[in-house]
């Protein structure tokens, strides 16, 4: 009688059972208890050719064919699309498989990032999922690997989805706004070539939604924002940027404000900005009128601003310095006529 259940309890192979797990992922909406229970059985076989059973190594031949039809049956976008659907299992669970696919390499080659990269729709749900809280930390997880490479980072950052990370950052669950902050930086900071051609075709659109985020009444998106942008400035590939972010009164002002913030992190961090705008030696007549006018101000001021970092050589050595550059400023000579 064993040749009846032969057929129907042989193991699936690779490709089955990712069409069996796509397939299924469609029907969660109509059905979503009987494939829930389904969904979790096949996402444990995935998961035992892509990781092994702990007693050998997974099969990369097996591996080749399950990716080759996951990408086929766009099975990483149903994975995606279907978050909001599953447990807290299925989640950790889902992204264990998309992130183990993403992260395959065939000698200098991630063919699941060479795939995504003609899949835009699979990264835009990834952003997207910051609108749902519940889901927003399980994606962006899945999001931060994947802007870990040059072609789907850029995805982001030349379209309109990087003015979307500006709202994010400042909804009101703090999950959400912190997962979103961190791929932010992410984004701003791990491909800096990508990142400057932002900085240099939406210069004034940007630092104006920037400087939003400074003035935010959330201590830790204010924090966190005025830290990033001293590591803008002050990063040699932004260098024609920080001369712009530079010339601007407003700017200064804004700066100079938050020098003085109830945060004691907050005026540190604000200071790194502070210096780059006293030690430029070819200050804006606008910004070197607003540092004269402060200039008394700035010299009873700064000697006792952050007194007890007594350890902080760096520190210290530099505030003695942005104090001398200070007090030698003087009115801009008028031309000759």
């Amino acid at each position: 009688m064993a040749f009846l259940f032969s057929r129907s309890s042989r193991q699936k192979s690779p490709q089955e059972t990712v069409r069996a797990l796509t397939e299924n992922l469609k029907e969660l909406e109509h059905d979503r208890k009987k494939s829930l229970d389904e969904t979790s059985r096949l996402m444990n076989q995935l998961k035992l050719v892509l990781h092994g059973d702990g007693t050998a190594e997974p099969n990369q031949d097996s591996i080749a064919l399950l990716a080759q039809q996951a990408y086929q049956l766009d099975l990483l976008y149903y994975l995606v699309s279907s978050q909001s659907r599953f447990d807290f299992e299925l989640r950790k669970d889902s992204a264990g498989v998309f992130t183990t696919l993403l992260q395959r390499q065939i000698g200098s080659r991630y063919p699941t990032v060479e795939y995504l990269s003609t899949r835009p729709k699979v990264i835009v749900l990834l952003v997207r999922g910051y609108d749902r809280p519940e889901i927003s930390q399980n994606l962006g997880q899945i999001l931060r690997e994947c802007v870990k490479h040059e072609s789907l980072a850029k995805i982001i950052l030349s379209s309109n989805l990087i003015w979307s990370f500006f709202d994010y950052i400042q909804v009101p669950e703090f999950e959400t706004a912190s997962d979103a902050f961190s791929t932010f930086r992410d984004l701003l900071t791990r491909h800096k070539a990508l990142a400057l051609e932002l900085f240099t075709r939406h210069t004034e659109k940007f630092f104006t939604q920037f400087n939003a985020l400074l003035l935010s009444s959330n201590y830790v998106t204010k924090r966190q924002s005025i830290k990033l942008l001293g590591e803008i400035l002050l990063d040699r590939t932004n260098y024609v940027i920080m001369t712009t972010y530079i010339e601007s009164p407003e700017h200064l002002k804004l700066i100079m404000n938050l020098l003085r913030d109830k945060s004691k992190n907050i005026q540190y961090e604000s200071f790194h900005v502070f210096k780059v705008f006293v030690a430029n030696p070819n200050k804006t007549k606008p910004v070197l009128d607003i540092l004269l006018k402060n200039q008394e101000k700035l010299l009873v001021f700064l000697p006792e601003f952050h007194s007890d970092r007594t350890n902080d050589d760096q520190f210290n050595d530099e505030k003695q310095f942005i104090m001398r550059q200070i007090s030698d400023l003087r009115p801009l000579e008028p031309p000759r006529t």
